[in-house]
């Protein structure tokens, strides 16, 4: 059965079969409704070949006792079952589709306001298989706490399809990666309004923050995985991203060229 979507003003929500049967089409909840200004919630745009930035890396600057890991955190195994979808790669983190099979919808309470996305999971089943999938979407209720809804590629290397739903555990990880860090300005970005957002990150992205007036100012995140500046402070200015395990990255400044992935030489380190 497929999502049903609903547009309605300057929100999109697509709902999932309320029977929440497996192999069902994952929604993509988009309930935060940024200002008028632009498309601001609109998917991000096909993107031209990116540019290549001067980047730096500082050591991890975090303030003392903010916490950066959400509900998923390193070192921690979580249990759930295990169903499935027919995923492109898309979804409710505003990813472009991509021919990597291997990605899952996080349940709706540990997908947290976007927290989730990009995240790589090393997903174990009971028969001893295992498998590495990156989190690009949400699975809203019925989806149960724990439960990750994978790519059909991606179950199928874990069980037989028909099987349907199969326990799991998953844990975090932070695998090896061939790209560095890109980032993408949100279509409707000016230097009045944008949206920015971080993509093909190892390790989970914890704050985002932005260069205006010769100090940091830490952006607003919303459901749909772009951080904001509500009224332009630091757009097409410097831009200092840190993971949850505190490593923070500064990419220098890049001119708003909306829907546009500018590559990086940047990449966290792994852990």
């Amino acid at each position: 059965m497929l999502a049903l979507l609903v547009v309605a003003g300057a929100g999109a929500i697509a709902l999932r079969d309320p029977q929440g049967i497996p192999g069902d089409a994952v929604a993509a909840a988009v309930t935060t409704s940024p200002p008028s200004v632009g498309e601001a919630t609109s998917m991000p745009s096909a993107t031209s070949a990116p540019t290549t930035t001067t980047t730096t890396t500082t050591a991890p600057s975090t303030p003392a006792g903010t916490p950066l890991a959400g509900k998923i955190k390193p070192g921690t195994q979580r249990t759930g079952v295990a169903t499935f979808y027919d995923s492109d790669g898309g979804g409710a983190c505003s990813y472009d589709p991509g021919p990597d099979p291997l990605t899952a919808a996080m349940n709706w309470s540990d997908y947290e306001n976007s927290q989730a996305c990009g995240a790589y999971v090393l997903v174990r089943a009971n028969n001893g298989k295992s498998i590495t999938v990156r989190i690009t979407n949400l699975c809203p209720a019925p989806c149960r706490v724990g439960q990750l809804d994978l790519s059909a590629e991606a179950f199928a290397m874990l069980a037989p399809p028909v099987t349907g739903e199969i326990p799991i555990t998953w844990t975090l990880v932070s695998p090896p990666l061939t790209k560095n860090i890109s980032v993408r300005y949100k279509t409707g970005s000016s230097q009045w309004w944008c949206g920015i957002q971080v993509v093909d990150h190892r390790n989970p992205v914890a704050r985002l923050e932005v260069q205006a007036g010769g100090k940091w100012q830490a952006l607003g995140r919303a459901e749909y995985n772009y951080f904001l500046s509500e009224k332009g402070a630091g757009c097409g200015g410097a831009i200092a991203v840190t993971d949850i395990y505190g490593e923070r990255l500064l990419v220098d400044p890049l001119p708003v060229k909306p829907g546009e992935l500018q590559a990086t030489s940047l990449q966290f380190a792994g852990h």
